[in-house]
């Protein structure tokens, strides 16, 4: 019998959707609770089904919501398509280190699979050495004001990635087991009580300080690693690679907190700040 490669994201799903269910009602109510699994029992019927009366039922509880119910609904479902996207993220990662782990050949797309290219082709080190003098990659941070979200509901995610990545690597004990379950209600009751909407505009030194914060967990942090992995790949096709460093052909830009994106707000001295 083949293997199931999903299951572990759908268990991930079905623990996460529990918690927050679990938070749904004793932070709202049963009323509230019963509300949400209508609609998403309906929902489910209409589209796995075709069931044309699961549709009807649907529209006409949808319908007949007030401005609270309304609210308390499309945030129970916010919060559980943020859920889905932490656990689908870290499938990826759990099948990205499968993958490593089972010696598979690098997958395309990745820099891994550009280098093997590089090899098979013909190029040498000097012709590698020359590429990578001249090679620029720039990712530019921007402030996006439709994109950019929360803090706050960004540090939630980021606990809750973690607290399923220790599940998932690691052999716990049960009384590990019980301080990660614990854990994960936790940040998920914390995500609930946050705020997914800010009620104040951002100044554009705030947004100057959101982006900074990305730097920490992304780019200080894998950075090192990237280039420390091209040049290990590197040594061992070639040994003289191993006393040589790669130049600095990755850096980061930002139009936060400069005009470059038309933004109104900034000014010469903001622009010295930012900088």
């Amino acid at each position: 019998m083949s293997e199931d490669k999903d299951l572990p994201l759908r268990d991930d799903i079905r623990l996460l959707g529990r918690l927050l269910g679990d938070t749904v009602r004793a932070q709202e109510g049963e009323a509230v609770f019963d509300l949400v699994e209508t609609i998403r029992q309906s929902s489910i019927r209409f589209r796995r089904h075709e069931d044309h009366a699961a549709r009807r039922e649907l529209e006409a509880t949808l319908d007949s919501l007030s401005r609270d119910q309304t609210i308390d609904v499309v945030r129970a479902f916010s919060y559980f398509s943020h859920l889905s996207n932490i656990a689908e993220d870290q499938h990826h990662i759990r099948r990205s280190r499968a993958h490593q782990i089972a010696g598979s050949a690098p997958k395309e797309g990745s820099l891994a699979h550009a280098l093997e290219r590089a090899f098979a082709s013909g190029m040498g080190s000097p012709e590698l050495a020359a590429f990578f003098d001249t090679a620029q990659i720039v990712p530019v941070l921007t402030a996006h004001p439709t994109e950019v979200q929360r803090k706050s509901i960004l540090n939630c995610q980021m606990v809750i990635a973690r607290l399923l990545d220790e599940r998932d690597r690691m052999q716990l004990t049960p009384e590990e087991q019980d301080h990660n379950d614990e854990a994960l209600r936790r940040a998920v009751l914390t995500l609930w009580q946050t705020r997914m909407l800010r009620t104040e505009k951002l100044s554009v030194m705030d947004e100057v300080s959101n982006g900074l914060s990305y730097f920490d967990y992304t780019f200080l942090r894998e950075l090192p690693r990237l280039y420390g992995n091209v040049e290990d790949r590197l040594a061992a096709h070639d040994r003289s690679w191993g006393a040589m460093e790669l130049p600095n052909f990755l850096k980061v830009g930002s139009w936060i907190g400069g005009d470059r994106d038309g933004n109104p707000f900034v000014t010469a001295e903001i622009l010295e700040k930012a900088l």
